[in-house]
């Protein structure tokens, strides 16, 4: 359970996506203006899921291989718990579902609050910046 400091308290809540940049630059696994939401809850719960922002359809009522790997390309999906390092300003997602099965490592994302009810968090093994809006 995360602590009930002010940047617990701050965290807790849905966020809508906002933008994806990697050196000021879209994603182009996600396009210009993918969608998502994050969710912090008060009890050390979250959840995320990212969609790009490309419509892609099926050739029939079931995806080839390749239709079902380009639907995956770009898509985030999963959930777990959260710790909050107050000191390094990061939050740990410890996930324990993933729509990427062979990924179910805590990943580590430092956190900044900026203006306008926005979160912007920055994952430390890339170059990404992900910005949220407080959904009211």
């Amino acid at each position: 359970m995360p602590s009930s400091s002010d940047t617990a308290k701050r965290l807790i809540g849905t966020w809508r996506l906002v933008s994806i940049t990697r050196k000021g630059k879209a994603d182009p696994n996600r396009g210009r203006h993918p969608t998502g939401l994050i969710q912090y809850d008060g009890t050390g719960h979250m959840a995320v899921q990212i969609m790009p922002d490309r419509v892609r359809g099926y050739a029939g009522s079931e995806p080839t291989p390749d239709e079902a790997k380009a639907a995956m390309t770009g898509y985030t999906a999963y959930f777990g718990t959260y710790t909050i390092d107050e000191s390094a300003r990061t939050v740990t997602h410890h996930r324990t579902g993933n729509i990427h099965p062979d990924s179910l490592i805590d990943v580590v994302r430092r956190y900044e609050f900026a203006s306008g009810d926005r979160l912007i968090l920055r994952p430390v093994e890339n170059q990404d910046e992900l910005t949220w809006e407080r959904i009211k």
